[in-house]
């Protein structure tokens, strides 16, 4: 399925990963990684929401944000982060419970003012 010119692999439902067209982002395994300190920051927060968001526009699945649990970044002509977020489906949002933790990788290009949802899946940590 192409979205904007970008190749979806398997997005189907919330368990589905969503992963950009291969070598979308092989370069961008050069820096070293540091954790993230500060994961209420807010910045931080809105990475996390908006991850969660750009997952759901391309798949059979709405979330609902709850929290980033951990992350880390790695500087590369910009930043890519790698977040393990808390998420519930939007239908058992309401009553509570069911949430899940999903692992994405999101890329800030430097200067640019872009950011691209590298991979979006299930994890546990």
């Amino acid at each position: 399925m192409a979205v904007a010119g970008v190749m979806i692999y398997g997005a189907t439902g919330c368990g589905e990963p969503f992963k950009q067209e291969p070598g979308v982002a092989e370069h961008l395994s050069v820096g070293a990684w540091e954790p993230i300190l500060n994961l209420n920051d807010p910045s931080i927060r809105e990475l996390g929401s908006w991850a969660v968001a750009q997952y759901g526009m391309h798949a059979n699945c709405r979330l609902k944000f709850n929290k980033v649990v951990s992350g880390r970044k790695q500087l590369v002509a910009g930043v890519t982060y790698e977040l393990f977020i808390d998420a519930s489906p939007e239908l058992v949002a309401a009553g509570g419970g069911g949430s899940s933790t999903f692992k994405a990788v999101v890329y800030e290009k430097a200067g640019a003012n872009s950011r691209r949802l590298v991979s979006f899946a299930k994890a546990s940590l």
